[in-house]
Formats: structure tokens, C-alpha cells, sequence
């Protein structure tokens, strides 16, 4: 058999002032508790958001740098097409080319000259 042990509680003043003690040790304590779960809940909410605004930023960025890499590749051949047109022009100036092309593409020919067409004559004017 077991023996019970009851010892029983004085009633006294310094007992109420120790009961008042460990109830609001036990009070601060659940206090503290809860705004350490409150700050590590806060801290992680922010986080969280820190973490999502960052990994939109990435891929923003990302299209970005795709979007520059076309709009550069663009650039060079709109730079080579001008080129090309620059030249072209150039070429359109000189008289000498402009009576070549005219004899070549429309057959016009000059006094006394016979002008004969090849089916394997291939221009690129």
C-alpha cells in the first residue's frame, strides 16, 4: 500500500505573498512566450515577403536581360541594314553604276552596242 503524505498549508501572510509571486512569474512568463511567438511569427511573415519580392525581382530581371540581348541583336542588324543602304546610296550617286544597271536590268545599250541575255546570267543589282 501506498502512504499519503498531506501536509497542510499554513495560512499565513507570507504564503499569500509567495502564491501572488509564482502566479505572476507564471503570468510573465506566458507573456514573454507570447511575444517571442508573435516576434519569430512577424520575423518570419517578413521574410517570407522578402523572399517573394526577390524571386519576382529575378525573373523580372531575367526578361529583362532576355529583352535586351533581342533588342541588341536588332540593333546590330538595323545598324548593318543602314550600312548596306549608306552604301547603296553611295553607289546610286556614282553615274558609271547607275548606266551599268540600266544596261544590265533594262537593256539599254549604247549607240552601235548589241546587247545579248544568257540564261545562266545571274545579277545582283
Amino acid at each position: 500500500m501506498q502512504t499519503k503524505k498531506t501536509v497542510t498549508r499554513l495560512n499565513s501572510n507570507y504564503m499569500d505573498q509567495y502564491d501572488a509571486h509564482v502566479e505572476r512569474q507564471k503570468r510573465k512568463k506566458q507573456r514573454l512566450f507570447r511575444r517571442l511567438i508573435l516576434f519569430a511569427t512577424l520575423v518570419t511573415l517578413v521574410i517570407g515577403c522578402m523572399a517573394a519580392y526577390h524571386f519576382k525581382q529575378r525573373a523580372l530581371q531575367a526578361e529583362k536581360v532576355e529583352e535586351y540581348k533581342l533588342l541588341q541583336e536588332e540593333l546590330a542588324s538595323l545598324k548593318k541594314d543602314e550600312k548596306d543602304y549608306k552604301e547603296e546610296i553611295e553607289l546610286l550617286n556614282d553615274e558609271e553604276y547607275i548606266l551599268d544597271i540600266a544596261r544590265t536590268k533594262y537593256f539599254l545599250s549604247k549607240e552601235g552596242e548589241l546587247i545579248f541575255k544568257t540564261p545562266d546570267d545571274d545579277t545582283s543589282y
